[in-house]
This record gives structure tokens, C-alpha cells and sequence, in this order.
């Protein structure tokens, strides 16, 4: 069974996110990824650059359970800069949809005052639904 997006009846359009998410099959918790590689480098330090590589990163464990982007149902970002994240939102769109394609699971962005890695400006933890 893919996962199927839950949006109540005579809610506005949510936009890059679901509002709910219902899946079968193994769960698959992955840990928060930040925006360095397997190597545990940072190549880049802008926001955008992070934010795809930790995405990247998630996709690379999801896969790695034998899942794809499509099995992700959600998405818990946390942002060490609100206005950052929200002067980018076209290119945040972008870049997302470059690694997980158009695949919204439920996400939550919290703003933090700080993440372990000094270097860090973005960690997204997921939640997977693995179909086998």
C-alpha cells in the first residue's frame, strides 16, 4: 500500500505539506540529517545548500531500508534562522522538489536556538512508511 495524504474536507489547500498522512507496512524512524555529507563535511554553508544535502541524506536512508521518497510520511525540520528560511521560500520549493520530487508527506518547521553542529543551520528528522 503507497501512502495516502489525509486533507479534511473544506480545508484550505495545504501548499509543500500534507496535513496527514495514512501508510502500512514497517516504519522507519530516520534521525535528524543536517546539511553535511557521509563524510561528515559541510561543502556548502548557505541554508539552501544545507537543506539539500540533509534531505539527501534522508533519501539515502530511506533507500537504504529499500524504501523511496514517495514511502516518507513525515518531515520534522528545525531552522536556526525563521527569516532566513522565509526569504528563500521559491528556492526552498525548488530544492526540495529537486530531491524528494513532488511528494508532500506531514512536516513541522520548528525554529531553534541552536543545533549540535556549530556549522548546522538546518536539521530535518523523517518518519518512513516502508511498503516491504
Amino acid at each position: 500500500m503507497a501512502t495516502i495524504s489525509v486533507h479534511p474536507e473544506g480545508w484550505k489547500v495545504a501548499k509543500g505539506y500534507a496535513n496527514g498522512m495514512i501508510g502500512e507496512g514497517r516504519v522507519l524512524f530516520v534521525g535528524g540529517q543536517i546539511g553535511w555529507t557521509a563524510q561528515q563535511v559541510f561543502e556548502v554553508q548557505d541554508f539552501i545548500g544545507q537543506m539539500s544535502q540533509a534531505l539527501r541524506n534522508i533519501l539515502d536512508v530511506v533507500e537504504t531500508a529499500g524504501g523511496t521518497a514517495s514511502d516518507i510520511t513525515r518531515l520534522t525540520w528545525y531552522v536556526t534562522d525563521k527569516a532566513e528560511y522565509m526569504a528563500h521560500q521559491a528556492e526552498v520549493g525548488q530544492a526540495y522538489r529537486a530531491v524528494m520530487g513532488y511528494h508532500f508527506p506531514a512536516m513541522t518547521m520548528v525554529v531553534v536556538a541552536g543545533l549540535v553542529e556549530d556549522e548546522a543551520k538546518i536539521e530535518i528528522e523523517a518518519t518512513a512508511m516502508l511498503s516491504h
